[in-house]
């Protein structure tokens, strides 16, 4: 949609593209030579927009380094499960105090050793619908099926002492169809049994922020970035569009 109204602005001769109806216009030559921050209403014409594609509008930012990142498209993520796939779960860390563990081999030719772990809540399993899991050894395809039945998931892999998050070039939790990102500059992961203490709070609802605080991760947030050149018969102005 915004798309189709974009190119509808660049047909027009002239667009009004913001409000403050109780302003008078301005020119750019004014604002560019002017002292910010001041409200203006302008009159121009769109000239360009980037990015022309609506869906390279979508960014990961960290707030604490004030990044700016690429979304990392699904053939990462994939490789990156691929690459975890190759180290076999270690059977000394299943089913401790705060998860239940579930382990299987696959029946295709690599064989793959699956193990899924099950975070209880007052020493008990969940509803679906309420639990958190982490997998070990899992593709792209089985851990997107468990997000469609479970609240959270988190693909791990096994160390000798405890379990890990993967590279944070992949998602460290994906809920529902949302992927999860931490930034690699100001995260200090931490092993998962540091989700223990979130698992013995006595009202438990997984949320993300939550998840990433204990786990060491700064988390990356979403954002929605558009760059407009706007002109006039007095000048030309770049405006910038970011929002959460």
């Amino acid at each position: 949609d915004l798309e189709l109204h974009l190119q509808r602005c660049q047909q027009l001769s002239v667009t009004v593209l913001t409000d403050h109806q109780d302003l008078s216009n301005t020119e750019l030559k004014t604002i560019t030579n002017g002292r910010a921050p001041q409200e203006y209403r302008i009159r121009a014409k769109l000239r360009t927009y980037k990015p022309q594609k609506l869906h390279q509008s979508v960014k990961l930012h960290c707030s604490k380094c004030n990044s700016l990142q690429e979304v990392p498209d699904g053939d990462e993520f994939a490789f990156i499960l691929q690459s975890s796939a190759m180290t076999t779960p270690n059977p000394e860390l299943h089913n401790t105090s705060w998860y239940e563990s579930v382990t299987w081999t696959t029946q295709d030719q690599k064989q793959r050793e699956i193990a899924i772990h099950f975070v209880k809540h007052d020493e008990m399993l969940q509803h679906p619908e309420d639990t958190l899991l982490m997998i070990e050894g899992g593709t792209v395809k089985e851990v997107w099926k468990l997000t469609k039945r479970f609240k959270c998931v988190i693909p791990v892999r096994s160390t000798e002492n405890d379990l890990e998050l993967l590279d944070l070039s992949a998602p460290f939790l994906l809920q529902g169809n949302v992927k999860y990102y931490g930034c690699k500059q100001c995260s200090t992961p931490k092993p998962m049994k540091s989700l223990s203490s979130i698992a013995a709070e006595q009202r438990l609802s997984w949320e993300p922020t939550e998840i990433a605080q204990v786990l060491g991760i700064e988390l990356l947030q979403y954002v929605f970035i558009m760059k407009f050149t706007l002109v006039d018969e007095t000048g030309a102005l770049n405006a910038y569009l970011f929002d959460y």
